[in-house]
């Protein structure tokens, strides 16, 4: 038998948070990435708005924070937010020094203004083409260095060590061969984005089925906020084109919300009207719609400067002619989307999971600064701050210990009940129910409908055979995990609105924390053994 290869890091994703930490563990040991699809597919690619940063005159890492804390909501962790933003500037520097080319204006950087943000801090890159600039820069590097990377495998399984409890390989499989395989590594990274292809509706690219966050639940680590999904709330509405991000940053720069009659609405629901945060604005759009009786409404930048709308916007500009909108001149159809999962797997501020050897970054995690609605922009920043945390804990930086300031409900995911009926499972099925009853708009009825149908489908599936019916078992998986959680907490905050619970609650500002059966305390006891002996 043939002795798997072994690495120093094991490095699951590559969108920004994986690349990012690969560039930077390369310095270090030998690394493998494994991905799924080509190196580029990602939601790194399709992040249009940029990356938030005080490197403006008149902001500041507190001003920033201030922000982030008021948009999560009251579930943010402080501690996380303060190194979010306080570590942003010196991420800025970092990818500029491995060649993103950020925009200028006047000889400064070019900075706009976002959704809930007090200054403008935004940098982007080629307009509104941030992500896919800094994908393709840190792409490049990629394939020019010593690392290794694995395109078209998927990742089956996180191999846990059955003496110490701590992360050692991967199980994966060749899509392309249909073949098996296992590399072994000192450290396992899941850097694999979020789910939004859990959703009918949804912003994210093919690839983005929440794999990571199954992988690490399955190997006993736990997973936090999962009823917190941010539904984007413009994304373009037209026959036959798929939900295109339009970004926030064309609000940002002046556009305007209009319903269906052409009437400007958001001054009704919220004192920063069209900046208003994004669970905010994409409620009131659904109800928009529900009032005008229509599928979607408008978003107008007719009245900008046609050259400003064009050099900013070129990305938007030109995927709109495709379909014969000329934003300079026409209202944009948009309707909400999914777009970016805010819980995931638990994390420290180093990126450890509870379970040694085991890391996590970017999108698939939960870290605490996102609390339960995510701030415009956040997101590219989290993956550099925290890659960059990540690689120095491997080297025995920090003490790995710190947790949550606010209260965790420890929840134990049951196996699934049997008995009920459902239609047979299916992704198109998967993606019309969670839509439907675990949207933006949720109640106890149409939750309590998706987890009795989620615990059929899990008990037919049964153990994956295939690469399809393995992708479908951990998509539901993670419905179960949304549905779940969602259920459990009777209030409305951020990105999670009960019709039967409207309002916020003080009892439930704490996170609600899955752990997989039985595996909580040898997790956590392996965990302390390793930190002991650092």
């Amino acid at each position: 038998m043939t002795t798997p290869q072994s690495y120093d890091y094991v490095i699951i994703g590559s969108g920004i948070a994986g690349l990012y930490t690969a560039l930077l563990a390369r310095e270090h040991g030998n690394v493998l990435v494994v991905t799924k699809g080509g190196i580029e597919d990602c939601n790194t690619r399709y992040a249009q708005g940029g990356i938030a940063a005080a490197v403006g005159p008149d902001d500041s890492p507190e001003l920033h924070m201030e922000d982030t804390l008021v948009a999560g909501a009251d579930l943010c962790d402080a501690e996380a937010v303060r190194i979010l933003t306080s570590d942003a500037p010196r991420a800025i520097a970092d990818l500029v020094r491995l060649g993103v080319a950020f925009d200028t204006a006047h000889g400064e950087v070019a900075l706009g203004r976002e959704g809930a943000h007090s200054a403008a801090r935004v940098l982007h890159a080629g307009g509104d083409a941030t992500g896919a600039r800094i994908e393709l820069t840190l792409a490049s590097l990629a394939r020019m260095s010593r690392i290794r990377v694995l395109e078209q495998v998927l990742a089956l399984e996180v191999l846990i060590g059955a003496e110490d409890g701590r992360a050692a390989g991967l199980r994966v499989l060749d899509r392309r061969s249909g073949h098996e395989g296992v590399y072994l590594g000192r450290h396992i990274v899941l850097a694999t984005g979020g789910g939004g292809r859990l959703f009918r509706h949804t912003t994210n690219p093919e690839v983005a089925t929440g794999d990571g966050v199954a992988l690490a639940f399955r190997a006993g680590a736990v997973v936090r906020d999962m009823e917190f999904y941010q539904f984007h709330p413009t994304a373009l509405h037209v026959p036959d084109a798929p939900p295109f991000l339009i970004s926030e940053a064309v609000r940002g720069e002046g556009g305007i919300l209009r319903n269906a009659a052409g009437t400007p609405f958001m001054e009704a629901y919220h004192p920063r009207g069209d900046l208003a945060p994004r669970d905010v604005v994409s409620r009131a759009i659904v109800s928009e719609m529900a009032k005008t009786g229509s599928n979607h409404v408008l978003l107008d930048a007719t009245h900008l400067p046609a050259s400003q709308t064009m050099a900013r916007f070129p990305n938007i500009s030109s995927t709109c002619l495709q379909y014969g909108l000329d934003i300079t001149r026409d209202t944009i159809p948009i309707a909400p989307a999914a777009h970016y999962m805010m819980g995931g797997i638990k994390t420290n501020t180093w990126a450890e999971t509870n379970v040694p050897g085991l890391y996590a970054c970017g999108e698939v995690t939960s870290t605490g600064v996102h609390g339960a609605n995510r701030l415009a922009s956040n997101s590219l920043l989290e993956t550099v701050v925290f890659g960059r945390r990540l690689v120095e804990r491997t080297l025995g930086a920090g003490n790995g210990a710190q947790e949550s300031a606010l209260p965790e409900l420890p929840v134990t995911l049951e196996p699934p009940a049997a008995g009920g009926d459902a239609p047979s499972p299916s992704l198109e099925a998967l993606q019309d129910l969670l839509w439907r009853r675990v949207g933006m708009v949720r109640d106890e009825g149409g939750l309590r409908e998706a987890a009795g149908t989620l615990d059929v489908w899990t008990l037919a599936l049964g153990q994956p055979q295939d690469e399809a019916s393995h992708q479908l078992a951990s998509m539901v998986l993670l419905g179960r995990l949304m549905a779940q959680a969602a259920l459990l907490r009777l209030e409305s905050r951020g990105a999670h609105y009960r019709t039967d619970y409207p309002e916020p609650s003080e009892g439930w500002r704490k996170h609600i924390a899955f752990t997989p059966a039985g595996a909580a305390a040898g997790g956590a006891e392996a965990a302390s053994r390793s930190h002991s002996r650092r």
